[in-house]
């Protein structure tokens, strides 16, 4: 190996050492930041509960418990919060959060859960949802048009889904469907100041039959106009960028 190689390895190998150095130095000092949710410690645990609506304009819910194969597959100081709404004619809609703690791998692409379901995405798009409270801003959000076959009586039965998500955390929102928005945040706030965002994910989800879905759309902005200020405590510009 000539000079000039040598000179070259031993300054990856510097950058290698001082780059793995930096990241131990982030996270002896890093510090889990505020949910930028409505929040209450569960007695005896380490865990929170997410403060999800019971009623919604005039949607009726019910709990729903996160299911085995979440608990044993999520990080342990993972929070979820999950309600199972039905409006006064009948209108199904699922409202989910999943709130990470210091583990960032709570966090993934909905489009996996989707999939895996059995539902095909033929549309993905950047939203925006006029709110009024508890100051008029726009909520970011990804919607995704999503298709399912089903099986009934032998006959093949064709559902359409609306999911609409977007991540929240100490005062700051993001629609950014891919996640790479708020991965930027995330590591310029920890090298900022030590500060692990507490990122969540919050899915609001309706099916349909095909031909409805627009007016599907119109419900669950709706919905998520009158409910997200009863558990969300950011507003989408109210932090710094």
């Amino acid at each position: 190996m000539n000079r000039q190689k040598w000179i070259l390895a031993v300054v990856a190998l510097a950058i290698m050492a001082g780059g793995g150095g930096l990241i131990l130095r982030l996270k002896a000092a890093q510090r889990l930041g505020a949910p930028g949710l409505k929040t209450v410690k569960i007695p005896g645990t380490d865990r929170l509960q997410i403060e999800l609506p019971g009623r919604v304009l005039d949607f009726t819910s019910e709990l729903i418990e996160p299911t085995q194969e979440e608990l044993g597959t999520l990080p342990k100081d993972t929070t979820y919060g999950r309600r199972y709404y039905r409006g006064a004619d009948g209108f199904p809609l699922l409202l989910s959060v999943v709130l990470m703690g210091t583990d960032r791998t709570s966090i993934h692409k909905p489009q996996f859960c989707l999939i895996g379901q059995g539902w095909t995405i033929d549309r993905t798009e950047a939203a925006q949802i006029p709110m009024m409270r508890p100051l008029p801003y726009s909520l970011p959000v990804a919607k995704l048009t999503v298709t399912k076959n089903f099986l009934a009586n032998g006959q093949s039965v064709t559902r359409r889904g609306i999911y609409v998500y977007w991540f929240v955390a100490d005062k700051v929102v993001s629609g950014d469907g891919s996640g790479r928005e708020r991965m930027w945040w995330m590591a310029r706030e920890m090298i900022a100041t030590g500060v692990l965002q507490r990122w969540a994910y919050v899915t609001c989800f309706a099916d349909c039959a095909p031909g409805d879905e627009e007016k599907t759309y119109e419900r669950i902005k709706q919905f998520i106009a009158a409910a997200t200020p009863e558990f969300q405590l950011a507003v989408a510009g109210g932090g710094p960028r």
